[in-house]
């Protein structure tokens, strides 16, 4: 069944509350009253249930948006001249963005995982995967790593970049890890 047609006020005020929940669960995660979301977003209480029933379904569709843009950004870099910059660079930035996210993180290391059932984190496995692919058969990243593997890995950044000392050398060495051996 589709989606009803929003009028223009009311996508105005979607994208209002999307916007302000998107920057408190980044600050508190689910912590934040869905009240707090409604004054950051100059809107009502009432407006943002009409829109989202709940916390959950609100911080999921916060979530599925930003996996949604990692997903095209992978998907734009398979045309990439240097597939290992490329991959080695969104390996990076995804892991740099997700960690200064509180709710990105969670939900990022949840995808990585079976619990993350949405199409959008299947969509960004695959752009991941396929990114991975071409980096190795460019002879960037090791032969060894399968999807599941570089998965585990961006979870593992997660938590390292979450609690490491402030130099945060630890995603370069993991990212050194991946790379082929000269």
């Amino acid at each position: 069944m589709d989606k009803p047609v929003l009028r223009a006020d009311a996508r105005r005020n979607r994208a209002k509350v999307l916007a302000a929940a998107e920057e408190a669960f980044a600050v508190d995660g689910l912590a934040v009253p869905l009240d707090e979301i409604a004054r950051l977003a100059g809107v009502g209480a009432g407006t943002v249930y009409r829109h989202f029933p709940s916390k959950e379904a609100l911080f999921q569709a916060v979530v599925l948006e930003r996996i949604e843009q990692f997903a095209q950004e992978a998907r734009d870099l398979l045309a990439a001249e240097d597939p290992g910059s490329a991959f080695f660079d969104f390996f990076k930035r995804v892991v740099k963005q997700a960690s200064l996210n509180r709710a990105l993180c969670d939900a990022l290391a949840e995808t990585t995982g079976l619990g993350f059932k949405a199409s959008a984190g299947t969509d960004f496995r695959a752009a991941l995967e396929a990114l991975l692919s071409r980096a190795q058969l460019a002879g960037a990243v090791r032969e060894d790593i399968d999807g599941d593997d570089l998965r585990a890995l961006i979870a593992g950044c997660l938590a390292a970049e979450r609690y490491s000392l402030e130099d945060r050398h630890l995603v370069r060495v993991v990212v050194d890890g991946l790379r082929k051996a000269a």
